[in-house]
């Protein structure tokens, strides 16, 4: 336990911190938090020594560097350059001005907080590359969780990028593919990722079963604050997004709900 140590992580959002005030843009720390976890888990393995299962190590490692590979790249299909900053960052810029200074905000709002999440969500990556019990059933459905919560996630990217592209959607609610089934397709898969890392961290060592608070800290987050601050965003710009939040279902997908046509 010892050697499983935020520090580093915290250094390194530190840096990522004094760079995006100097650049004066809070989106300079976007890519930091999907391109530290596969290093983080290399750091592990490494400090687990002699400890863990190979077969286990690879594919913890394979699938997490997937994860960031994949989301990274969404990130950089929409950067711009330096100039481009998150609108939500620059929500929260102007919705404390002048109460908070935005060192602050930026800091503990905007890098540090998603660095304690992400660390959070990775704690049962350690008992998963240090952990010695063999590979079982339960890996295996693991892989299932991890491979089809990556798969899940670059479809909805996909189809949500491939809509918002056509300029006879601007304005409009994305409705197809998997986003006719649930709001927000691209979160569900991003929640059961980390909770395919909890099933592998809990088939190489069930002691280490309370590092379910990991995925239930990446619920929360989304949950609490991510799709709220998202759909109120929708609300005011789509016409009908109230009857569309009626209709289909937040996270777990259903079929849709259809509207009765009066007589």
């Amino acid at each position: 336990m010892s050697r499983l140590t935020v520090g580093p992580d915290l250094v390194a959002t530190l840096l990522v911190f004094a760079a995006s005030m100097l650049l004066r843009n809070a989106s300079v720390y976007d890519p930091y938090w999907s391109v530290a976890p596969p290093l983080i888990v290399v750091g592990w393995i490494a400090a687990a020594a002699e400890d863990g299962v190979v077969l286990r190590q690879v594919l913890v490692t394979a699938l997490v560097t997937v994860w960031a590979f994949r989301l990274t790249a969404n990130w950089a299909r929409g950067w711009s350059g330096l100039r481009h900053e998150d609108w939500r960052y620059r929500q929260l810029r102007a919705q404390t001005r002048g109460r908070l200074p935005w060192w602050l905000v930026n800091f503990t709002g905007i890098q540090l907080m998603p660095t304690l999440v992400v660390f959070a969500g990775l704690l049962p990556g350690w008992p998963a590359v240090a952990g010695d019990r063999a590979v079982g059933p339960l890996d295996v459905l693991a892989v299932l969780v991890t491979a089809g919560a990556i798969g899940l996630e670059a479809v909805a990217d996909d189809q949500l990028r491939r809509f918002t592209a056509d300029p006879a959607n601007r304005g409009r609610i994305c409705d197809r593919g998997l986003w006719r089934y649930s709001r927000h397709p691209n979160y569900l898969g991003e929640i059961a990722f980390w909770c395919g890392l909890w099933l592998f961290g809990l088939a190489a060592d069930p002691s280490w079963w309370w590092t379910l608070v990991g995925p239930l800290t990446v619920l929360t987050l989304f949950v609490g604050a991510t799709i709220p601050l998202m759909e109120r965003r929708s609300l005011d710009r789509r016409p009908g997004y109230a009857a569309h939040r009626r209709e289909v279902p937040m996270l777990l997908p259903r079929p849709p709900i259809r509207r009765r046509i009066p007589d």
